[in-house]
C-alpha cells in the first residue's frame, strides 16, 4: 500500500528551487505534498528522525493539510484498485466493521 502512495506522491515532485545568493548552492524547498509524503512514510516506518525532518519543511497547518489530502487520495486510489467504495476501504484500513 505504501509503495502505491510513494509512486503517487512522486508524480507531484516539484523541480522549482529556492533563490540563494550568488556563490551559495541552490537548494530546493520541499512543497507541502512532499513534506506530507515524507512524513507519512517516516511514520509508517517508525522513523522519528524522518518525521521530525519532514515536519520542519512546512508549517504544522500545511503539513496537516498535506497529510489529509494524501489520505483522501490514497483511499480513493485503493478504492478504485479494489473495486470498493472509499467508505468501505477507509473502514477496512482502520479495522472498523463494514456498514
Amino acid at each position: 500500500m505504501f509503495d502505491t502512495i510513494r509512486r503517487y506522491a512522486a508524480k507531484f515532485h516539484s523541480t522549482s528551487s529556492q533563490v540563494k545568493p550568488a556563490g551559495s548552492p541552490a537548494r530546493r524547498t520541499p512543497n507541502l505534498f512532499e513534506a506530507a509524503a515524507a512524513y507519512v512514510v517516516a511514520r509508517a516506518e517508525d522513523d522519528q528522525d524522518g518525521m521530525d525532518e519532514a515536519s520542519a519543511w512546512v508549517s504544522p497547518e500545511a503539513l496537516s493539510f498535506g497529510v489529509n489530502e494524501l489520505a483522501c487520495r490514497a483511499v480513493v486510489t485503493l478504492a478504485r484498485e479494489r473495486s470498493m467504495s472509499p467508505r468501505a476501504v477507509a473502514r477496512d484500513l482502520l479495522g472498523l466493521p463494514a456498514v
